[in-house]
């Protein structure tokens, strides 16, 4: 670039410049949550329009998770596409007595190659508790699935100045018992549960950073700065067409878990593209 001196750099900058190079190798991931939306017409249609689009542009990691009903439904249609198939919840048994409940050998046995778990709807919801999420964390990285964990903090936490200490106790209990090298199986989405659905709130570019940057900390020093470096984090607050650009240029912010957008496959779509941007912002810390 016009204007810079190329050189070597110091002692004290080397520690930066690597984490900077392994920020270069994080692939953007962005993900469609479905959740409890789409008949299986729906779901078929959606999951064609995605593939389609997505073609075989490989800059992004794209994942859809439908409904467990059109899973594979949906499956057959991903197979040989660029689309990975993933599920919204499972629980922690190979098999058993447990009524309604879905399986990570289920999951495999239908194509998943993702999971999420620990979203703020089942937290919040169906009070799910930090324990039994990480559970689920632990027997999904077992048989194989790569895990999607969602953290994120009310309006009451954010106002309170508890942000720090939410996201803290999340990982903290959330990722209790697992290895360093397991978790090379799974990336976090942050999504601020005050942000999500419409509510009016909408997280800053910044907002997101912040929390991003917070977030990796406590991963580092939970299991080490190289695995905190390679460590996808995801967006998922709301996101839509018209505010992608702006969170996926940030630094430190690797992609995107999708809700109602992702049942549009044009606006999926726009978000994967806005993704494939090469980010301007990307030397700076948050």
């Amino acid at each position: 670039m016009v204007g810079r001196v190329s050189r070597e750099p110091a002692d004290s900058d080397k520690g930066r410049v690597s984490a900077q190079r392994r920020q270069d190798t994080r692939q953007k991931f962005v993900v469609g949550n479905w959740k409890m939306y789409t008949t299986a017409e729906q779901a078929g249609r959606l999951a064609k329009a995605i593939v389609e689009g997505v073609g075989i542009d490989d800059r992004v990691s794209v994942a859809v998770c439908p409904p467990f009903p059109y899973l594979a439904l949906v499956g057959e249609i991903l197979k040989g596409s660029r689309v990975a198939l993933g599920a919204q919840n499972l629980y922690p048994e190979k098999e058993g007595a447990f009524t309604g409940e879905v399986s990570p050998t289920m999951l495999l046995d239908v194509g998943c190659k993702y999971v999420i778990l620990g979203h703020s709807e089942r937290r919040h919801k169906l009070g799910e508790s930090d324990a039994f999420i990480n559970q689920k964390i632990g027997v999904a990285l077992a048989a194989g699935l790569r895990v999607i964990l969602c953290v994120g903090e009310t309006s009451d936490q954010r106002e309170a100045g508890r942000t720090e200490a939410v996201l803290g106790r999340q990982l903290i209990k959330g990722l209790a018992g697992l290895s360093a090298d397991a978790l090379a199986h799974l990336s976090i989405a942050y999504e601020p549960v005050w942000a999500i659905g419409g509510r009016g709130h909408h997280a800053t570019p910044q907002q997101a950073q912040e929390s991003h940057a917070v977030i990796r900390r406590r991963f580092g020093r939970m299991f080490g700065e190289r695995a905190a470096q390679s460590l996808v984090i995801q967006y998922g607050g709301s996101v839509k067409p018209n505010n992608a650009v702006a969170l996926l240029d940030r630094h430190g912010v690797d992609g995107a878990l999708i809700g109602g957008a992702s049942l549009n496959a044009d606006q999926f779509l726009a978000i994967i593209r806005a993704g494939i941007n090469e980010p301007k912002t990307r030397g700076e810390q948050p």
